[in-house]
């Protein structure tokens, strides 16, 4: 088979594969999502922090102005499970770079804004990631109960 002409994949199977790619409620996210969950935090699900922002978080704790994000390994360029890909390699290693650009202009703008961004990695475990998230919320909530900002 061939791809559509003007296709960034190298075939017809590999175009299926990365269009059925879940944006949201991917296995380590659910996971991430349960473990901050178990720990009473409460939070908004896949939400822009910033409406006129273009990006989206995947937990936002908007009171305290936290946005959390959690990244696949492949897809932003994990220094220690990132694959080079075999076919299109160009193609996928400019996306990655592209994706880690964007990744800190996101960090950047939003700490900017005043919001604090955590960022997990697929790969850690859920339950270390959630206590890193509620060591931040609880910091935060406690400025605010003191007036303090962060």
């Amino acid at each position: 088979m061939s791809t559509r002409e003007g296709s960034w994949a190298s075939s017809e199977a590999v175009r299926a594969s990365m269009k059925s790619n879940k944006n949201r409620d991917t296995k380590p996210e659910l996971a991430l999502r349960r473990a901050v969950h178990a720990l009473g935090l409460r939070y908004r699900v896949a939400t822009r922090p910033i409406s006129a922002l273009r990006r989206t978080a995947d937990l936002v704790f908007p009171r305290i102005r936290v946005a959390v994000f959690l990244d696949g390994c492949f897809w932003h360029g994990c220094p220690r499970h990132h694959t080079v890909a075999k076919t299109n390699a160009s193609f996928w290693a400019e996306k990655v770079r592209r994706n880690r650009e964007r990744d800190q202009e996101t960090d950047r703008l939003l700490a900017d804004a005043g919001w604090s961004v955590v960022r997990v990695w697929e790969h850690e475990d859920p339950s270390e990631a959630a206590q890193r998230v509620r060591e931040i919320v609880e910091r935060l909530r406690a400025g605010q109960q003191t007036g303090d900002e962060k």
